[in-house]
């Protein structure tokens, strides 16, 4: 009888050890999740990734800019049909040295660049509006025709 009442306190124990295990892993899977640390560094100025840029050009029309750019010697890098940063940074240093006043090589598409890419468009004859450094429908049609073949 003794063996069967210690068998008995052992099941016992151990099964209110399991219980109270249980919860307190409960407990602890529901707690309050704890609060973002505060960032190591703060910046006024968020810069994001730059983007691809292709201003109304299709792959295949990107392809012969960033060809051309190579092919004059401007390293545009990959051939990839997206004008992302290398591919700005290229133009720009090309329309920098043929006096057209990109500005700075920063691989971004503002206003400069625009205005100076509208200089280049100008000079082949394929566009006739103002250089206001705005790339709308004009700028985006004679630079599309600019791009229709290789070079």
């Amino acid at each position: 009888m003794r063996s069967s009442l210690a068998r008995a306190f052992v099941t016992a124990t151990a099964i209110a050890g399991i219980a109270v295990g249980s919860l307190a892993g409960a407990s602890a899977s529901f707690a309050a999740p704890r609060q973002a640390a505060a960032p190591a560094v703060t910046s006024p100025r968020v810069v994001a990734p730059s983007a691809v840029n292709n201003l109304g050009l299709n792959t295949a029309r990107a392809k012969n800019w960033q060809s051309c750019l190579n092919h004059w010697g401007w390293n545009a890098g990959t051939v990839d049909g997206q004008l992302g940063p290398n591919s700005w940074k290229a133009a720009q240093r090309m329309l920098n040295a043929d006096g057209r006043k990109a500005g700075a090589v920063d691989g971004e598409v503002g206003p400069n660049t625009i205005k100076a890419l509208q200089w280049l468009l100008q000079d082949v004859g394929l566009y006739d509006g103002p250089r206001d450094g705005i790339a709308g429908s004009k700028t985006k049609a004679a630079f599309w025709n600019y791009n229709a073949t290789g070079c």
